[in-house]
């Protein structure tokens, strides 16, 4: 299992605590592979894309109108966390219903 976050992320800290054998990926040093970026939204959509960040307020409008992959290969920053990977199967968020898919109370 791979969590894909920001080490100062509260919620990415939270969700590490439940799951200590998780494998961590920071984001901002290590990016996050393409064929997962593609596959996370391909799943998530839009949603994948953090509109409420720090970095999202900072871009320009003429940023924010670009496609999504784009942004998020060259901010990676921009995704919601945190985006967990298990056995090929992908959730987003750190909600009871992520819990509930992951088995962790």
């Amino acid at each position: 299992m791979r969590l894909y976050g920001l080490k100062n992320c509260d919620t990415c800290r939270k969700a590490l605590k439940s799951l200590p054998n998780a494998e961590f990926v920071d984001v901002r040093a290590d990016g996050v592979p393409e064929n997962l970026l593609s596959q996370a939204l391909a799943t998530f959509g839009e949603a994948l894309l953090n509109t409420r960040s720090t970095t999202w307020r900072g871009l320009e409008d003429a940023q924010r109108s670009r496609p999504a992959m784009e942004l998020l290969k060259e901010h990676p920053t921009l995704m919601k966390r945190p985006l967990i990977e298990k056995d090929g199967s992908l959730t987003l968020g750190w909600t009871a219903e992520t819990r509930s898919t992951l088995g962790v109370a």
